[in-house]
């Protein structure tokens, strides 16, 4: 029975969801944990320093494919670790930039995936919340510094600001008091609006952080709709569970015999809005009958 590692950035308590679309994923390929292969979990919970030692000990384990969810850090870190095991990334970004492979088409080596658009989604968070909350002046941008995708998306957002003439502020965090000392300061910033980026230690934080969001009262956009779903104000970005499936598929594949060289990297498809209409009522927010009719998902 063939043995798949998992190594994700987040944390289980939150990743139910997407463990369950790349079992998904598997079965489409004719896989099933249990009946014809295993899979030894790894996870980091948002400690991005701690990856490559994960990745070592799947290495050790000789596993057939090592599947390294959550964003450039595990893609780098899985990267690093082998040349020889096949390597499956899920919403990594700008793969061919950070080296990951020689090109989206033919990635060359022994990696392939899902990659993101950071920069786009950067400038596009932006805009969302400028649609929702016209007056808004000022939005604060929640990054991680240890993401090396962060700066990508950072300038994405800085396009965008300028465009629409709103002032943005960046949030640095990568740590629990750092995420504190942030969200004490916030009331006395007059920040009209939050953007969280889509990153696995905030992800794995998720409830923690829209919990905070209610809290100061402040309308908040996230990466995910998972987010939307525990109470957040807005999210828009890829679906996750169908990146992870998709990446599912492709390491049922490799499994089956095929080449990560010659897998081309997917890329999303599908960008959504959700809303969550009762969060909007809590915080006095009227989201424009456009604004409805954009949206994907509104959760009532």
């Amino acid at each position: 029975m063939p043995l798949i590692g998992f190594m994700s950035s987040r944390s289980p308590s939150e990743s139910a969801s997407v463990v369950t679309a790349l079992r998904q994923g598997l079965d489409e390929a004719g896989f099933a944990e249990g009946r014809n292969v295993a899979i030894a979990f790894r996870w980091a919970e948002g400690r991005y320093h701690e990856l490559p030692k994960l990745a070592a000990e799947l290495v050790e384990l000789r596993v057939a494919v090592l599947f390294a969810a959550g964003g450039t850090p595990a893609a780098r870190a899985a990267k690093e670790a082998t040349s020889a095991i096949p390597v499956v990334f899920s919403a990594a970004p700008d793969p061919v930039g950070f080296g990951f492979v020689a090109s989206l088409h033919r990635p060359g080596g022994n990696i392939t995936g899902m990659a993101t658009l950071t920069s786009e989604l950067g400038a596009k968070s932006v805009e969302v919340v400028k649609d929702l909350l016209p007056k808004a002046s000022v939005i604060g941008y929640l990054l991680n510094p240890s993401n090396p995708s962060a700066e990508a998306e950072a300038e994405g957002g800085r396009a965008a600001a300028r465009v629409l003439g709103v002032e943005l502020r960046f949030l640095p965090a990568r740590t629990e008091r750092e995420l504190d000392v942030i969200f004490s300061a916030l009331t006395g910033q007059r920040v009209d609006a939050l953007v969280v980026s889509p990153d696995p230690f905030f992800d794995s934080r998720r409830d923690r952080l829209v919990a905070l969001a209610e809290q100061l009262a402040i309308p908040a956009k996230y990466g995910w709709r998972e987010y939307v779903v525990a109470g957040g104000l807005m999210s828009y970005g890829t679906n996750l569970p169908d990146s992870y499936r998709r990446a599912g598929v492709y390491v049922g594949r490799i499994l089956r015999g095929e080449k990560p060289a010659e897998l081309p990297v997917m890329q999303p498809d599908k960008f959504e809005l959700v809303l969550n209409a009762k969060t909007a009522k809590a915080l006095g927010i009227e989201i424009s009958p456009r604004l409805f009719e954009r949206a994907d998902e509104v959760i009532e």
